[in-house]
This record gives structure tokens, C-alpha cells and sequence, in this order.
């Protein structure tokens, strides 16, 4: 057996007997991950209302559905598309946090010399560019929302609390599925589990992808009548 093969049915092993324990015991592994990815969506939020007040809104008019007009079936799509690519991007984040953090050690092990250093410094760079990679992420998504939110609520003749919070009925449940890869992620940085992180990405996903769902109905049908009740429209 190769070392990749190696790698791989070690990695596949590791996956099932992962799998095997958290189904034994799903509720506290679940709530950890759920509790930290609430407390990330919780500081983005905090960051894009002050991203918002600090903002100079965009006079642009803007066609905000359900709103300014009755939503459509139509609306579905983007905001689909939309968290289904951040989505993606946090779960390959958890799935090269894998890579990094185990995949790698054990073609290490298997190398010497000059191939076993390189080996040992690639896992140590995937992983600070995950993380790099991830902060990058919230920084803009903080910075796009926050100023978003700075010129509906302008158009809209209100102060930015007011959208942000007509937008927290789903804004909470969906940041929350999106970032359980990232808080995955995190719990097993923070105790050298790496190992654990594919299995990971593969059990947020399945949790988040039906929240995000429902969130992308409840922001299309139901948080813009929230909005305008909130403007007295």
C-alpha cells in the first residue's frame, strides 16, 4: 500500500468511527457546534449594524422584494444560490482543515529528508490560509451587508435598526447553519482533532442545508412584511 493509500483508508476510518461515536451521542457535539456558530452570527450581525450607522448609504434606488414589490417564487433563487456558495466555501474550509491537519501528518510520517519537510510545513500553511481565508470571508460579508443595510435603510427613511431588525427572524437560524462548518471546525483546532473534521463536514452540512432552506423562504415571504410593519408602511 502507497502512502496515499494509506492516507485515505486511515482518513476513511477515521470518518466512519467518528460518524459511529456522534450517533451514539448526537445531542452535545450538536449543541457545541450550534451554540458557537449563534455566537459567530451574533458578531457579525453586531459588526454589519456598525459597519451600517458608520456608512454613507448609497442614494441608488433599490428594488427590494417584498417590499417595494409583492415577492415572487423568483426571489427563491438568488438567495439560494447565495448562501448555498457560503455554504460551500465554509465546508471546503472544514474539509481542508482536514487535509492540513491529518491527511498531511500521515504522508509526513511515511516521508524523510527534504519531502517529509515540505510535508510538515504545507500542513501548517493549508491551515493558516483556512484561516485567513476564513476571516476574509466574514470581513467582507460584514462589510457588503453593513453598507447594504445603511442604504435600504436610507431608501427607506429609517435608521438601520429598523431593516436589521425586521431581517432577524431568519438572519439568526440562517448565519447559524451557515457557520456550523466553521464552528466544526474550530472545536476540533482547539482540541487537536482533525481527524474528526470530515465526518464534520459532512454532518453540518446535512443539518444546515434544510435551515437554509426554510430561512430563504422566511426572508422571501416573511421578513419584508416584518419590515414594513416595523416602518409603519
Amino acid at each position: 500500500m502507497n502512502a496515499q493509500d494509506f492516507t485515505l483508508v486511515r482518513g476513511m476510518s477515521d470518518t466512519r468511527a467518528t460518524l459511529g461515536r456522534w450517533a451514539a451521542r448526537p445531542g452535545p457535539v450538536i449543541a457545541e457546534w450550534a451554540l458557537k456558530s449563534f455566537v459567530v452570527a451574533v458578531g457579525l450581525l453586531v459588526a454589519v449594524y456598525v459597519i451600517a450607522i458608520l456608512s454613507t448609504p448609497d442614494p441608488t434606488p433599490l428594488l427590494l422584494p417584498g417590499v417595494t414589490r409583492p415577492p415572487q417564487s423568483s426571489d427563491l433563487g438568488p438567495i439560494l444560490f447565495r448562501n448555498s456558495l457560503v455554504l460551500a466555501l465554509h465546508a471546503f474550509a472544514c474539509v481542508a482543515g482536514f487535509i492540513a491537519g491529518s491527511s498531511m501528518p500521515l504522508e509526513a510520517e511515511r516521508r524523510s529528508g527534504f519531502s517529509k519537510a515540505v510535508h510538515d510545513w504545507a500542513g501548517t500553511l493549508a491551515i493558516w490560509f483556512v484561516v485567513l481565508a476564513t476571516a476574509f470571508s466574514l470581513c467582507t460579508q460584514a462589510f457588503a451587508l453593513g453598507m447594504g443595510a445603511s442604504s435600504v435603510a436610507a431608501q427607506l427613511g429609517t435608521t438601520p435598526a429598523i431593516p436589521l431588525g425586521g431581517l432577524l427572524l431568519h438572519a439568526i437560524p440562517e448565519l447559524t447553519a451557515l457557520f456550523l462548518p466553521l464552528a466544526a471546525w474550530l472545536v476540533a483546532s482547539r482540541r487537536g482533532r482533525w481527524n474528526e473534521l470530515l465526518a464534520a463536514t459532512f454532518v453540518t452540512v446535512v443539518i444546515a442545508t434544510p435551515v437554509i432552506v426554510l430561512s430563504a423562504f422566511v426572508e422571501t415571504y416573511v421578513s419584508p412584511s416584518v419590515i414594513r410593519w416595523l416602518i409603519g408602511a
